[in-house]
């Protein structure tokens, strides 16, 4: 599965260009499709310190990331660069009508990205002492 996502690395930027556009759009799109109603964001599960659906958002998309950039050196890259979307993307719902930034989402974002980090991080140490 992961030589999947290497070979095909236009899942990767698929994803990024869904979730960039997701973002950006004035008011809830999955909302206007699920309930006929732009102010209303469907939630997979509740949300507790930070917004889950943001959460799993980045999760997905950093898990993307990183079994398109495995075997890369640009795995790190690829991680700054979702740093930083994570953080761009959610200022940039202080411009966005229908949309407002919100502390819980950043967060969401944030841990949904270094989760992965750490996850990565985790398995690159294990592989130094099997070796």
């Amino acid at each position: 599965m992961i030589n999947f996502f290497s070979k095909y690395k236009i899942i990767f930027y698929l994803f990024n260009f869904v979730l960039i556009f997701l973002y950006l759009y004035p008011g809830s799109l999955l909302g206007y499709i699920i309930y006929d109603d732009i102010r209303l964001q469907p939630q997979i599960t509740k949300d507790f310190f930070i917004s889950t659906n943001h959460f799993y958002a980045f999760f997905v998309l950093s898990l993307t990331g990183s079994f398109t950039y495995k075997n890369s050196n640009r795995l790190n890259l690829i991680f700054i660069y979702l740093v930083f979307l994570s953080a761009i993307l959610e200022i940039l719902h202080v411009a966005i009508p229908e949309r407002s930034f919100e502390m819980s989402d950043l967060f969401g974002n944030l841990i949904g990205v270094l989760s992965i980090i750490i996850i990565n991080f985790i398995i690159k140490k294990y592989e130094i002492f099997k070796n």
